[in-house]
C-alpha cells in the first residue's frame, strides 16, 4: 500500500520553523538525536505540504494491538479527545525497538508488554489527563517503529513526567534502542 492510499490515516509531524507547536526541549533517551527545530506542525493526509521542515516523521492510525477487550472498554470509556482547548503541552516520543523484540511472537510481546510491564494498566491510571494516540511507522518504512503522541493541561505535567518515568523503568522499555523526547507547549 503507497501512502497516498492511506488518505486520513497518514499523520505526519513536521519539524522546522513554522507549525502550532512550540518546540520546548528536544532530549534523546536513546541512540542518535534528531536536529534541534523551533516549531512542529502536525498535518494529515498524504497530500504534499508546504511546510518547510529538517525533519519529517510520519505514522498511521491503525488498529489496537496488545490489547484485550475489556481493556479496550475501559481505554474508551476514558480517553480525552486529543486537540482540547486546554491541552496547551504536548510530547512527542518517536520509539524504535530492536530486532530482539520484532523477533519475538505477538504472545510474547503482549506479556512483556502488559503482564510484565503493565503498560496499559500505568497508562489507564493517566486518563483523562493525559489524551494520547499512538502512531504506526514501522510498516510504512518510517525510522521509528512508533510514533507516541501524548496532550494535556499544564497541571498535569507532572502527572505526565510520571507516566512516562514508570514505563520508562519497564522491561519493556529494554527492547527500546532508539527513543526521542520532544516536548511542545501551543501558544
Amino acid at each position: 500500500m503507497g501512502l497516498e492510499q492511506l488518505g486520513d490515516r497518514l499523520i505526519r509531524f513536521a519539524g522546522g520553523s513554522s507549525g502550532v507547536w512550540r518546540v520546548l526541549a528536544i532530549r534523546s533517551v536513546r541512540g542518535e538525536a534528531l536536529p534541534a527545530v523551533e516549531r512542529v506542525a502536525v498535518y494529515r493526509g498524504s497530500g504534499v505540504s508546504s511546510v518547510e521542515s529538517k525533519w519529517t516523521l510520519s505514522g498511521v492510525i491503525s488498529n489496537t494491538r496488545y490489547v484485550e477487550r475489556p481493556e479496550q472498554q475501559e481505554l474508551t470509556l476514558k480517553q480525552a479527545p486529543l486537540s482540547r482547548g486546554e491541552a496547551t503541552r504536548a510530547a512527542l516520543i518517536p520509539v524504535r525497538k530492536t530486532a530482539a523484540w520484532w523477533n519475538l511472537t505477538q504472545e510474547e510481546r503482549r506479556a512483556i508488554f502488559e503482564n510484565k510491564s503493565h503498560h496499559i494498566a500505568e497508562g489507564i491510571r493517566y486518563l483523562p489527563s493525559v489524551a494520547r494516540q499512538l502512531y504506526h511507522s514501522r510498516d510504512i518504512g518510517e525510522p521509528f517503529d512508533f510514533l507516541t503522541w501524548f496532550e494535556y493541561a499544564p497541571q498535569h505535567s507532572e502527572a505526565f513526567e510520571e507516566l512516562v518515568r514508570t514505563l520508562r523503568d519497564t522491561e519493556e522499555w529494554r527492547y527500546v534502542d532508539r527513543e526521542i523526547d520532544i516536548r511542545l507547549a501551543r501558544d
